[in-house]
């Protein structure tokens, strides 16, 4: 962890996903708790898996950041609505909602020819559903407490199809958050909340941290700097987005993803030769 800052003292933040695993890279909930805690924001680490939640909680006690630990499926009405309360009841007030939960196209790969139905109403409930629930309970405890900024969290698979194997299932419920977050964004912008979306590339984190190694290297190689992203630079991102800094950005889709989105497959073939 970096050295520690001021960008979000006084804050309080939720964060959905926040779970460290035991074995894997870091995750981009992980990496973002963190982080705001490193920034001086008090922390609810919220996960379905309570041993996940304690391994972020000790990195971040261990560093003198403030937080706990709150156990919930976030697909659940009234474990996001709970969720919201523990942390005004913890920590007085909510500022910033980091929206991280969600699921890869990994289990339910497919175009539209071959996808499951079940799995495809599963992707949606927690990769959209999810983040509507945490949003809907927040908003108003933002509004109480004069606003906040919502950061949700997408992929380069909502505006792309990124993968040689189709997910058509994953990159709709991702280009649905996006549009979750603009239409949030519009709704709620006269109560003091912002709303962006982080639109991350192919980065090495924990809900990839399966793939082979030449993977990961064909995948470094079709971006323009060339070089391979963590979940540390999603969590970099939102620290500005939940910071004063971005005060008057809302409604933003930011591409995390080293270039990628401004290429096209013939400006890169020279570096995958």
């Amino acid at each position: 962890m970096e050295e520690s800052g001021t960008r979000l003292t006084g804050k309080v933040a939720i964060v959905t996903g926040a779970g460290r695993r035991s074995d894997g890279a870091d995750g981009t909930g992980m990496a973002t708790a963190v982080l705001f805690a490193n920034q001086g924001a008090k922390v609810l680490v919220v996960d379905v898996d309570a041993d996940n939640a304690a391994r972020t909680v000790a990195a971040i006690e261990e560093a003198e950041g403030e937080t706990a630990a709150f156990v919930a499926d976030v697909t659940q009405s009234m474990d996001c609505k709970a969720m919201v309360e523990a942390a005004i009841e913890r920590f007085g007030h909510l500022d910033i909602l980091f929206n991280n939960v969600g699921i890869s196209g990994i289990g339910n790969p497919g175009t539209v020819l071959e996808v499951n139905e079940d799995g495809w109403e599963r992707m949606m409930e927690i990769n959209v559903k999810s983040m509507m629930l945490a949003s809907k309970f927040a908003i108003p405890a933002m509004i109480e407490a004069g606003g906040g900024s919502i950061i949700n969290v997408s992929s380069i698979a909502a505006l792309r199809s990124p993968n040689m194997t189709p997910e058509v299932a994953y990159g709709t419920s991702k280009g649905a958050v996006i549009s979750l977050t603009q239409n949030m964004a519009v709704h709620h912008g006269r109560d003091g909340i912002r709303v962006n979306c982080i639109v991350p590339g192919y980065l090495y984190a924990s809900m990839v941290s399966n793939i082979s190694d030449e993977y990961r290297d064909l995948r470094r190689r079709t971006v323009p700097l060339g070089t391979e992203g963590t979940a540390w630079d999603v969590a970099w991102t939102a620290v500005f987005l939940a910071s004063d800094e971005s005060r008057w950005v809302s409604g933003v889709m930011l591409p995390v993803d080293a270039g990628l989105l401004a290429t096209t497959p013939l400006t890169m073939l020279p570096h995958l030769r």
